[in-house]
């Protein structure tokens, strides 16, 4: 490195990571800066959590398979590297909710299963009487206190009885958060909807307001995008043009194991090679990995105690002729009071036809919900069996795979539990005086989804930058 030049150092190589590397190598190529990058990633490939594998025409996604296109930092991140003609929308269709052996179609609209329009709720027969009596109250009952945060499970039980909540609520937000909604953290996870509560004084009024009514003969389109080949290709992407960047360097299967402050600087100490020095330091590494790293600072203690819940998914592939009485829609998730062990299944070849070859079926079955950790840590032969089991009694599906695809992601799902906010503003208010110059970044922190990876991994860059040029 020239002496003139300064070290940014990225731990971390999943998408949150690379974001900033790619970021940061543009605007010191734009504005000429003093600057040059060094992305450390501990594993042999980059995107974290991001897999996409091809087998015979199927394009399979082992972990995310897509991101919504409202948070637009994705789809912006997509056309920056110059991969937009590859974006490609879900297909709509009826979503259902596994409850007492059966497939109920979740109510039209609903706004992550809150009602915005009572009709179909009175119809639907996810719920008693009772429940939708109860889940009416929300229309008169007066807005809670204000108050810092609480649970998700407590917030949603007050204003719409239980029944909505496990029958509905749960098992959409789990599909999310994989974790316990009685635990998750509001604030973290949903303030919108305590927003909605103060200033309307009733979720289902608020939403009515403030949820945009699309026209009747407007067709619905859905709300989700992903690449043709598969999100790894956004990663090889990425990859490629900081490969290309004279002011990156890219350091696979290089653990970080420690970090030093020196006066002004920073010593990286990396398992088995060199160490590095760092003027400023972007940590977009998981929560647990970090405090390791970090092992020294107590204010970072904090996050032994944060939870992660493993989940694992299996993709099965189908002969179309083997499931006849396959039902129309995209796939259903499972409700709280279920015994079954899956906890939602995609039904991918309508969900994403492009990635199943004509006259196929693929299913993605996801297991792991948080009383059922224990799961994730059997053979492949045995969680297919389990999710096979699942699936016969839901769909009647009897016939043998054409092929399946086990992928476990353990304490891949950083829980954000009540509180998380004030933990995640406290920890950076200490870095901000024991580490000034070193940025946390990542899922553990401020969103656990591609576009709010993204965006942390964009926040990062242009603190580490406001940092430097200080």
């Amino acid at each position: 490195m020239n002496e003139q030049r300064k070290r940014i150092v990225i731990i971390g190589g999943g998408i949150t990571g690379l974001s900033a590397a790619y970021y940061l190598q543009k605007e010191i190529k734009e504005k000429n800066l003093p600057y040059d990058v060094m992305l450390i990633e501990a594993n042999e490939h980059l995107g974290g959590k991001i897999d996409t594998v091809h087998k015979d025409g199927y394009v399979i996604e082992r972990g995310p398979d897509s991101f919504l296109e409202r948070k637009q930092s994705a789809a912006q991140l997509v056309k920056d590297v110059g991969l937009e003609d590859d974006l490609v929308r879900n297909a709509t269709g009826q979503a259902y909710i596994l409850l007492k052996e059966k497939l109920h179609p979740i109510p039209q609209g609903s706004f992550m299963g809150i009602p915005t329009s009572v009709k179909p709720f009175l119809f639907s027969n996810l719920f008693s009487w009772k429940g939708k009596l109860r889940a009416g109250g929300d229309f008169f009952l007066p807005k809670s206190q204000p108050q810092d945060d609480q649970s998700l499970g407590l917030f949603f039980r007050r204003r719409l009885g239980d029944e909505i909540v496990e029958n509905l609520i749960e098992p959409l937000l789990s599909g999310i958060y994989a974790g316990d909604i009685d635990r998750l953290s509001l604030m973290a996870t949903f303030p919108n909807f305590y927003n909605l509560e103060q200033e309307y004084g009733s979720l289902i009024k608020g939403l009515n307001k403030t949820v945009p009514k699309k026209a009747k003969s407007q067709k619905k389109k859905g709300v989700f995008l992903t690449l043709k080949s598969g999100l790894s290709s956004l990663v090889s992407q990425l990859e490629d043009e900081l490969k290309k960047s004279p002011f990156v360097t890219v350091h696979k299967q290089s653990v970080v194991q420690h970090i030093t402050k020196e006066h002004d600087k920073y010593r990286i100490t990396v398992k088995g090679k060199e160490e590095t020095i760092a003027h400023s330091i972007v940590l977009a590494t998981p929560h647990f990995v970090t405090q390791k790293i970090l092992s020294q600072y107590d204010f970072l203690k904090t996050y032994k105690e944060m939870p992660a819940t493993s989940v694992a998914n299996v993709v099965l592939g189908f002969n179309k002729q083997d499931i006849p009485n396959m039902m129309d829609g995209t796939g259903f998730v499972v409700s709280r009071n279920s015994n079954h062990r899956i906890t939602a299944c995609t039904w991918t070849h309508k969900k994403w036809p492009h990635t199943t070859p004509d006259g196929q079926i693929m299913l993605r079955s996801y297991v792991g919900k948080p009383s059922d950790q224990e799961i994730v840590h059997l053979s492949d032969d045995e969680i297919e069996t389990i999710v096979r089991e699942d699936l016969k009694n839901v769909m009647n599906i009897d016939a043998n795979p054409s092929f399946s695809l086990v992928t476990r992601w353990k304490q891949a799902m950083p829980q954000y539990i009540v509180g998380h906010k004030e933990r995640v503003e406290d920890t950076k208010n200490h870095m901000k005086e024991y580490l000034p110059g070193v940025f946390l970044a990542g899922s553990s922190y401020e969103g656990i989804g591609i576009p709010d990876c993204i965006n942390q991994g964009i926040g990062a860059k242009e603190d580490a930058l406001s940092f430097l040029n200080k």
